[in-house]
């Protein structure tokens, strides 16, 4: 009788494969061991006493395999801590440090306003070989950002800049273009029906256009049932919708309360002139008024305005009547641009979808 044949094939490679999953899960497991035992790296600070915050946030950060251990700023003078880090107020006492400690990193903390002289300290520990890294302190730049960006071939940091890169205009304008396309084919016999209401509530046309703001400025008319009697407003002046206001009629009260009345805009959204979602675009009068009464107002306008944005579906919507409301609608859009993403986008339709078109603050 012949002996069978065995076809050791599979169990070789069976086992070679399992060798090689089981060396991959122990390197892993040692790095990963490797990396939480490993002492964490001292770091110097020489930071002056205006860049506090931002020292407390780096102190604050979690997880960072640096521990910053000492603070320099020769104008402490006499200052024992800051942010619970000891200060030392001498160049030599802070070289003396480095070296005694053996710290291999010095960081240096300053606001555009006050440069540091970074020749000083790279002069000072050239032989220790200590990395020194810039951090500028940004915090009271609305929009600046502390990615560094390549500008000429040259490392740039954005102070002041359209947080939008052309790989996340074109996609966002896509959707744009795309959504509010689907939204005015569904709606077309709503707006049909609108606008006959508008018609018979009083004479006047169903539309109302009036000049905004767009990105960087550039101004548009921008398009809305009508929802007020005709009136003419004296000297130019726009005078802002008030609870029991006359001059709106009983079918615009309804769609201003439901938002109905901005539906006309998926219109500028299809021309380019806003975006589904963005800072609402204010008319030009009170751009004029609010820019030197609340900080960063313009910056608003750095992105295309949107037909709802973060501060309507967090409450600030309807008159703003104090400067303190419209400083709240700011600061949320300027949330809205410096963390700008597509899933905050969808976020901001949903919620707007989900309770957005009815405000208490809307009449």
């Amino acid at each position: 009788m012949v002996p069978a044949v065995i076809d050791l094939t599979y169990p070789v490679f069976a086992g070679l494969g399992a060798w090689l999953v089981l060396r991959t899960l122990v390197s892993r497991v040692s790095a990963l061991r490797r990396r939480n035992s490993r002492e964490r790296l001292p770091v110097a600070i020489a930071a002056k006493a205006g860049s506090t915050g931002l020292l407390q946030n780096i102190i604050a950060t979690s997880g960072s395999r640096f521990r910053p251990v000492v603070v320099f700023d020769e104008s402490a003078a006499g200052e024992p801590t800051r942010a619970g880090l000891p200060v030392v107020d001498s160049l030599d006492l802070l070289r003396s440090l480095v070296r005694r400690r053996g710290i291999k990193e010095l960081w240096l903390l300053g606001h555009p306003e006050q440069p540091t002289s970074v020749d000083r300290y790279v002069r000072e520990f050239r032989h220790d070989f200590v990395n020194i890294r810039l951090i500028p302190d940004l915090q009271g730049f609305a929009l600046a950002s502390p990615h560094v960006v390549s500008v000429h071939g040259l490392p740039a940091i954005n102070l002041v800049a359209s947080p939008l890169t052309p790989s996340a205009e074109w996609p966002k304008r896509l959707f744009d273009c795309v959504f509010a396309a689907l939204v005015l084919l569904s709606i077309a016999p709503l707006l049909l029906i609108i606008a006959i209401a508008v018609r018979l509530s009083s004479p006047g046309p169903a539309l109302f256009r009036q000049m905004r703001k767009g990105v960087d400025g550039n101004e548009f008319a921008i398009y809305k049932f009508r929802t007020m009697r005709q009136h003419i407003e004296h000297g130019g002046k726009i005078t802002q919708a008030q609870r029991g206001d006359p001059r709106i009629t009983r079918v615009g009260a309804f769609l201003r309360k439901t938002s109905l009345d901005e539906l006309p805009q998926f219109v500028n959204v299809l021309k380019g002139q806003m975006s589904v979602v963005g800072p609402r675009p204010h008319a030009v009068e009170h751009d004029e008024l609010y820019k030197d009464l609340v900080e960063d107002y313009m910056y608003r306008y750095r992105i295309k305005p949107g037909i709802t944005g973060w501060a309507q579906v967090n409450g600030f919507r309807g008159e703003t009547d104090r400067i303190e409301k419209m400083a709240a609608r700011v600061t949320c859009d300027l949330y809205y641009i410096q963390h700008w993403s597509f899933w905050l986008d969808l976020k901001i339709i949903g919620i707007t979808l989900f309770k957005g078109f009815v405000g208490k603050a809307a009449y």
